[in-house]
């Protein structure tokens, strides 16, 4: 008797984990192998994580839109955010002058111009927005294997003289607590296992499907790979991808040695 109910409890364990496991991540066996391959190269979320924080200038230049100029500052364990905006042409107070702070801590976020706290209900939405979305992007090649992601194997396309390895990326919205989900169509370079670029959605601005390109150029800053260069590019009328965004990351600092309490705006 004991040794059934011993075995039984063993095999309810065995499909709890496989249970968690599915829930956790999604795949196919080749999506598994060229993700593998991309942690074998940039070691994966906890070499990053080791970290502990990062500051970088960043210029997110949308050409004759105008820019956002900030020095942005991210603690990778509760993934709190800061940033103080000296430009801020395009999407933290546009029009309005003096230095814009955002910060997100504890999914708290807080925005002030000038030393000024702003309240305003739209302005604290794109804040929530951007300290999330700008974490991402520079974390984004460690997070591949987060809970929740699901991939499908699509095939081959050859761009340049690459033939690349093609993955989609969807959220599973029961993990993220997100309505609508980013999605992604991930290229694989088989020569370095990076991801040179990718197609995405951004269904926060309107945009369900992943008709949005990036490109990525890739420096390593203290043993870490970090996308320093992306460009973005949206189709026209034809179908044909225009440039739309240079975005730059630069003076990368690792360990800095913030406290979450420190990105609080008083």
């Amino acid at each position: 008797m004991k040794s059934q109910i011993k075995n039984t409890l063993s095999s309810l364990l065995v499909a709890i984990a496989f249970a968690l496991s599915i829930n956790a991540q999604n795949t196919d066996t080749k999506s598994a192998e060229l993700l593998d391959a991309l942690v074998a190269v940039n070691g994966g979320y906890n070499s990053l994580a080791a970290k502990k924080d990062v500051e970088f200038h960043y210029v997110y230049d949308n050409f004759e839109k105008g820019k956002d100029v900030s020095t942005e500052r991210h603690i990778f364990q509760g993934e709190h955010s800061w940033a103080s905006y000296e430009q801020h042409d395009l999407n933290v107070m546009p029009g309005k002058e003096g230095i814009a702070m955002q910060s997100y801590v504890d999914s708290t976020p807080a925005l002030t111009l000038d030393g000024k706290n702003i309240t305003d209900p739209e302005a604290i939405g794109g804040t929530i927005f951007l300290r999330k979305v700008n974490f991402y992007w520079f974390t984004m090649m460690y997070k591949l294997k987060d809970p929740g992601t699901n991939y499908k194997y699509l095939g081959t396309e050859k761009v340049g003289d690459i033939i690349y390895d093609k993955v989609s990326l969807q959220y599973d919205a029961d993990v993220t607590k997100k309505e609508n989900n980013d999605e992604y169509i991930l290229y694989f370079n088989p020569n370095t296992h990076l991801v040179d670029q990718f197609y995405f959605s951004l269904p926060d601005w309107g945009i369900d499907k992943p008709i949005l390109k990036m490109t990525l150029a890739y420096e390593k800053v203290d043993g870490i790979l970090v996308s320093t260069v992306r460009k973005g590019f949206m189709p026209n009328e034809k179908g044909e991808y225009i440039p739309i965004g240079v975005y730059t990351f630069s003076q990368i600092k690792f360990d800095n040695g913030f406290q979450k309490e420190g990105f609080m705006l008083k």
